[in-house]
């Protein structure tokens, strides 16, 4: 299969956020929250067209009985349209190439309307198909059943568009020059080294501007014996252990930090996403706070401290 962007709307209330089905969830408010790297294929999205594959979804559309209760919202659409437009980029394509083979709704690709017969068709009924997918088929309630047009004119409209300086398909690389022209978002600034208490050792740790604390995260990982390898080619730590079940905090790191982002999943290239970290002097640092929530560690705090692992 070509690259492909699919979009979505999760049938789900405005703040719904899951990792693991999405690349990115937009929410009500249009807010991104990037849940995988859009280099991963990731298992169920699309039916048998998750290969070589970008999923976008806005949250919305979860009314019972009515769907249509909790409508796409106009900003949640932009920011959907914009972050399609800023992969597009990444992926070196211009406005030519968004097209119903490249760019679909996920009533398009159940009904197979970019011309490969993939599947039976499970999209809208008024395109002979099951109806058991209808992503998109419309913007707002009774509207035509255009919607992937739609879409398709607004991405190609912020393609035409100066580049965003986040680019979420392709992050700068560490000592990658700036494109002239393009302001450089401000980087987290950390004020201080200290140190803390993490299973009874002393661990290093930096302050930030915002007061939480930061470690490496091979520190972290060795420090509780959790098994762990670099894979340098995707920016991820790829973690062993069998008693994880990573959650998606929604303060999770965002590009917004100016720093390059790395994740830590589990080894499994479909894996959720269990943290993401900063690459600071070509090293992979995290929030300790952050880690021990999604590791099982108890904390106490004045002074803050890392003790074991509930269970484990």
């Amino acid at each position: 299969m070509p690259a492909t962007i699919y979009l979505h709307w999760a049938a789900t209330p405005y703040s719904w956020v899951r990792s693991g089905l999405y690349h990115t969830i937009i929410s009500g408010d249009g807010r991104l929250q990037r849940l995988h790297a859009y280099d991963s294929d990731l298992p169920a999205h699309t039916w048998r067209r998750n290969s070589n594959a970008v999923a976008l979804s806005c949250a919305c559309m979860g009314g019972r009985p009515d769907p249509w209760t909790i409508p796409p919202t106009e900003v949640q659409l932009e920011a959907m349209c914009r972050e399609a437009a800023q992969v597009a980029r990444n992926w070196g394509w211009t406005q030519a190439d968004i097209t119903v083979q490249r760019v679909m709704t996920h009533a398009e690709a159940a009904a197979n309307r970019d011309g490969r017969w993939m599947h039976e068709n499970y999209g809208p009924v008024i395109w002979g198909g099951s109806g058991e997918r209808w992503d998109f088929l419309q913007l707002s309630r009774n509207g035509p059943p255009t919607g992937g047009d739609e879409l398709r004119e607004r991405i190609r409209h912020f393609l035409a568009a100066p580049e965003s300086t986040e680019a979420p398909g392709k992050p700068d690389k560490p000592g990658k020059p700036h494109k002239p022209g393009v302001p450089e978002p401000a980087r987290l600034a950390f004020r201080r080294a200290a140190s803390m208490v993490a299973r009874g050792q002393e661990l290093a740790v930096e302050l930030d501007a915002n007061g939480s604390s930061w470690a490496l995260a091979a520190h972290l990982l060795e420090l509780y014996e959790v098994p762990h390898v670099w894979d340098a080619s995707h920016r991820r730590i790829l973690i062993g252990s069998l008693d994880l079940v990573p959650t998606f905090q929604v303060d999770q790191v965002q590009p917004g930090v100016g720093w390059p982002l790395y994740e830590m999943t589990l080894q499994n290239g479909n894996a959720p996403v269990i943290l993401r970290g900063i690459l600071r002097d070509n090293r992979a640092w995290c929030r300790v706070l952050e880690f021990a929530e999604e590791f099982g560690i108890s904390v106490s705090f004045e002074p803050f401290t890392l003790h074991e692992r509930r269970g484990g």
